[in-house]
């Protein structure tokens, strides 16, 4: 969809914009959660929709973060009917998981957001983008200005594909080149004093993991790695932001030095070890949906072989150019697995809301082995369970599971199987796993049956394979 040009495109304040447009007329709107916990945008723009008592909205965030307090606010109004999201934790969260919605929860993943958005399965009036610069036309990027993020990921998909495209900015340049939202899609453009602060970006977890038991976790996943021969030239990966999946890309890193190895490309949510790595000359190239840390902000406007890409383009299963079928490992982490190997993180096992898919299923469903890492226990629950409360990524695409007590690999991954008949490893059954935390903590209640649905987890090829309950 290409929009026609306006040369005018420039508006001061909200107030201007809502004179423009009847704010009542534009309900399903979206945005972006690259600031993280630092967004300003969000809570701004919907405090308009709040003060003028605009109802039955659909809210299309990529992400919900617990600074994210007008859509609270609005919750508790009951001004918002329906919510799709890859991911959602903190107040918001728990709001829904206690009261529900009038409509519904849809928890997609990052590949599935672009792909529905792109297919028009989901129909966005407004897309309301908060970018760090942009130039007068509306070119903008995500990795210069003060309040820079890093790559802009997840709206691009909603700048093509949106009714109405507004620009939120701190910071108009002359000329912005190679832009990540182009000028031709944009309608408007609003000047505010800050989009937010670039230090909520920066999650706790992203730091390499000095937990005994996390580090033998990564330990072993390492061994389990050089076993089944994965560290080869030209490999890829992709590791999450936690502090395990950090310390396993650590031990990667020790491998592939020891033994002259040079990756293709790392993928996903990018940090500064994944930018160490590129600039050690380990790999070849970064392909980056999601900045995690401020290092590896700056390191895209640095390094051309660090290369910001769209959700569309990292996990839609219909874009052609997606990064991640040619992804051979990753290293994902786990709420809970169950004796099928399905994975939660997207609720406790109380069946609060905590987290989401974002990339997990995207992933474990392309790479060649999906490898899962976790203490075998949890704030003494067993993170094995006969049956996940919350299916987040499906267990036929989850191969390996790794803890401090033993290996469990999937049944179905015979090849696999085969290459550890001799292992130092100890590689036992998912069911074994699970004897051993009964041990510690004894076999847990099952929790008390729900009856009132309340949302639903999307696959991205657009299957619903589990419900959300009222708590």
């Amino acid at each position: 969809m290409t929009k026609q040009a306006n040369t005018n495109k420039i508006i001061k304040t909200f107030d201007d914009f809502y004179n423009i447009i009847d704010i009542h007329q534009y309900k399903n709107i979206s945005f972006h959660h690259h600031l993280r916990n630092g967004d300003y945008v969000l809570n701004m723009v919907l405090n308009h929709y709040l003060e003028k008592k605009v109802n039955n909205i659909n809210l299309y965030p990529s992400a919900i973060f617990p600074s994210y307090s007008s859509i609270l606010h609005l919750l508790e109004n009951n001004q918002i009917d329906n919510i799709t999201t890859n991911y959602c934790n903190g107040p918001v969260a728990e709001f829904i998981s206690n009261n529900g919605l009038s409509g519904k929860l849809t928890m997609q993943t990052h590949g599935g957001r672009a792909r529905s958005i792109i297919e028009g399965r989901s129909k966005i009036d407004i897309a309301y983008i908060a970018v760090p610069t942009c130039d007068p036309s509306g070119n903008a990027v995500g990795y210069l200005g003060n309040n820079r993020c890093g790559a802009l990921g997840y709206p691009i998909a909603d700048s093509l594909h949106a009714s109405k495209v507004v620009l939120i900015t701190d910071n108009i340049v002359d000329y912005v080149d190679s832009p990540e939202i182009k000028s031709e899609n944009v309608d408007y453009i609003i000047t505010i004093d800050s989009i937010g602060d670039k230090q909520g970006i920066i999650s706790g977890t992203t730091q390499v993991t000095k937990n005994p038991i996390g580090v033998k976790i990564a330990k072993n996943t390492a061994k389990l790695m050089d076993e089944l021969e994965l560290i080869k030239p030209g490999f890829s990966f992709q590791s999450g932001a936690g502090g395990i999946s950090l310390k396993v890309t650590d031990y990667v890193k020790e491998t592939m030095k020891r033994q002259n190895i040079k990756a293709s490309f790392f993928s996903g949510g990018i940090t500064k070890y994944h930018v160490d790595m590129l600039e050690e000359g380990l790999v070849e190239k970064l392909y980056d949906v999601q900045c995690f840390d401020l290092e590896a902000v700056d390191s895209i406007s640095r390094n051309t072989n660090h290369i910001p890409i769209s959700a569309s383009q990292y996990a839609n299963p219909n874009d052609p150019l997606m990064v991640i079928k040619d992804l051979d490992i990753v290293i994902l982490g786990a709420t809970e697995i169950d004796y099928d190997f399905n994975v939660n993180v997207t609720t406790d096992s109380h069946g609060t809301i905590i987290g989401g898919s974002g990339g997990h299923s995207d992933t474990a469903s392309e790479a060649k082995v999906t490898i899962i890492v976790s203490p075998l226990i949890k704030g003494r629950i067993p993170t094995v369970k006969k049956r996940v409360t919350t299916i987040t990524t499906l267990g036929k695409n989850i191969d390996c599971f790794v803890t401090e007590r033993g290996i469990a690999i999937n049944p179905n991954r015979k090849d696999l199987l085969k290459k550890l008949l001799n292992s130092k490893l100890k590689i036992v059954p998912i069911e074994e796993l699970a004897h051993i935390a009964h041990k510690y903590t004894n076999i847990p209640k099952e929790a008390k049956k729900r009856d009132k649905i309340i949302g639903e987890v999307e696959d991205r090829t657009l299957e619903i394979i589990d419900y959300l309950y009222l708590k």
